[in-house]
């Protein structure tokens, strides 16, 4: 395999109009590059900064076969790929002068590209994220159901919405969504763009909370689901995720899924007895490139 059977571009549309139905070939197994570069589109391709998302395709025999991209902050999120594919893609963004700061995509292939970045740069890659990906298959409410009932957020809600989706982030140790918050950049963090549910008790009180992208090539994702520790134990949880993925469901999405921390058995246990199925593991790993040598 040549290098140059990658295609690299800085143009979002032109790279859409040739990768845009490999992306939708796989929706659940590609549904946060699906997200990230629709967000892209629609804000422009500098809605990370100032500076330009890269994006790259692997064509072979007329078709594309896989993809990346790498953003001005130097998140590198790839779609599957072999070793050999992996360690290809390692040298040619070497070779470009590229120095992603992290790497996501299925276990696999992060894990293959990380020792390949190793040995093609000497960065040193540790792992920071790992999470499992749920596909939802029949939707199944809990039983029994908590008392209360199911409400979509609106502008009036919106402070509770940014206060709650912090203290998500502060749970799961998300530092980067916790500084945009702070700064008053919530349009620029991940949950700006997510429409959000309130699992609300009888007496209307907001006790749980579900967002849910946009559909892109009929998959949203549910992201994130909170529920304040005060409140857990109760229901809550399953039920608001239920009632994010009936609206997906009869929105016409055809895939609806989840990522769900691997150290958190209560949430995968709840995840799936309400429907979900997990279908892949996915792994990021941040790159220590070290001190430059004095001379």
């Amino acid at each position: 395999m040549l290098p140059d059977d990658w295609q690299l571009t800085e143009d979002v549309d032109d790279f859409l109009a040739r990768a845009g139905d490999f992306l939708r070939s796989r929706p659940a197994l590609h549904n946060t590059p699906l997200t990230d570069i629709e967000k892209l589109r629609t804000r422009g391709a500098n809605a990370h900064g100032p500076e330009t998302t890269v994006f790259g395709r692997l064509e072979s025999g007329g078709e594309v076969r896989a993809i990346f991209y790498r953003t001005p902050r130097g998140r590198l999120t790839l779609t599957p790929l072999s070793v050999e594919q992996a360690d290809t893609l390692a040298a040619h963004l070497a070779d470009l002068g590229h120095s992603p700061s992290t790497v996501l995509a299925d276990h696999d292939t992060a894990t293959a590209f990380a020792e390949a970045w190793q040995r093609h740069t000497g960065a040193a890659p540790a792992p920071f994220w790992r999470t499992h990906l749920y596909r939802l298959g029949t939707l199944t409410p809990p039983r029994p159901r908590p008392a209360g009932r199911g409400r979509v957020a609106g502008e009036k809600d919106i402070e509770q919405v940014v206060r709650w989706c912090r203290e998500f982030c502060v749970a799961v140790g998300e530092q980067s969504s916790i500084d945009l918050i702070d700064s008053g950049s919530w349009a620029d963090s991940r949950f700006g763009d997510r429409h959000f549910t309130f699992w609300e008790t009888p007496d209307g009180t907001p006790a749980s909370l579900a967002g849910s992208t946009s559909m892109v090539g009929g998959m949203v994702r549910v992201d994130p689901v909170y529920t304040p520790a005060r409140l857990r134990g109760r229901g809550y949880a399953g039920a608001v995720t239920v009632e994010a993925s009936r609206a997906a469901l009869t929105a016409g999405a055809t895939d609806v899924v989840l990522f769900a921390d691997p150290t958190n058995p209560t949430s995968n246990a709840l995840y799936q007895r309400i429907g979900y199925v997990r279908v892949a593991d996915f792994t990021g790993y941040e790159f220590s490139y070290g001190a430059p040598e004095a001379g």
